[in-house]
């Protein structure tokens, strides 16, 4: 029985640093190193959604993007600035790809409100419910079914001052997909993983088997600041053990704040204005 990897990664924010690039760079020899056979980036490739940063994020994962074995979708990040990841989905909201002993369901979760960089929830709509449970139904049985997509699908604890701040504001801006709960719903008996990212403490779910077959979620983190990412083993359609962790040599970068906190304090003050009004 042949047994392939998949690795998870997430919210890598290149900055065209030469931080975030030596970072980068370790992650992907240590994915070439560990044989892996495909790579899923659930979002957040870039910063501040710039071209260059795109451009820049295409360079350095070459190897695995030239041998068909990346696949990644687009973050709230990725929206902002020059919307670089604007047409990673050619227009769809929902794609398929297939893959040797893989089957992925790609969700884009951002919204025309991502292009505001503080407005950093996710949108589904029942349209994009549907699709995704048109794709899980054409799922072959022989391969490892996985929906991929950046925002984080059922509750999870606030992160960060802003994020605290917008919940207690009754701002959406931390809060899980309005129908995330609904998604998941879906999806058991008839998927095998939900794969996101958006927060950056990695986070899991098992909800045990449905109809003989288990579903789990699994939130990557932001694999740069980490300086490690998951590694899944399946065949014949199926997980192979626990996912194991995988870390690279190099030290993980730690993100700094600045780039955030001018954007961010800008967006708070406008909304507070409003609320006053």
């Amino acid at each position: 029985m042949l047994i392939r990897k998949l690795a998870h990664l997430s919210d890598l924010h290149l900055d065209l640093t030469r931080e975030s690039d030596a970072t980068a760079s370790a992650l992907v020899e240590t994915l070439l190193a560990e044989r892996v056979d495909h790579v899923v980036v659930t979002g957040d490739l870039t910063h501040q959604g710039s071209r260059s940063e795109y451009r820049r994020f295409r360079e350095l994962f070459a190897p695995l993007i030239d041998a068909g074995r990346l696949s990644f979708i687009p973050g709230n990040h990725d929206r902002t600035g020059e919307d670089a990841g604007g047409q990673w989905m050619n227009g769809r909201k929902v794609r398929v790809e297939r893959h040797e002993g893989l089957y992925l369901v790609c969700v884009d979760s951002t919204g025309p409100h991502n292009r505001n960089y503080f407005a950093c929830h996710g949108e589904l709509t029942p349209a994009v419910l549907d699709e995704v449970d048109a794709a899980l139904c054409a799922a072959p049985t022989g391969a490892l079914t996985a929906v991929l997509l950046h925002h984080h699908v059922l509750p999870l604890p606030e992160e960060s001052f802003p994020e605290r701040l917008a919940t207690r504001m009754g701002w959406p801006h931390a809060s899980e997909l309005a129908l995330g709960a609904e998604l998941v719903r879906r999806a058991q008996g008839r998927c095998d993983l939900i794969l996101h990212g958006h927060r950056h403490v990695p986070r899991e779910f098992d909800l045990g088997r449905f109809q003989g077959r288990g579903l789990r979620i699994y939130n990557s983190g932001s694999s740069i600041e980490l300086g490690r990412f998951r590694l899944f083993q399946h065949a014949a359609g199926r997980l192979v053990g626990e996912p194991a962790w995988q870390g690279m040599a190099l030290p993980p970068a730690r993100k700094r704040s600045a780039p955030n906190v001018m954007p961010a304090l800008q967006y708070l003050a406008s909304q507070l204005t409003m609320s006053l009004v």
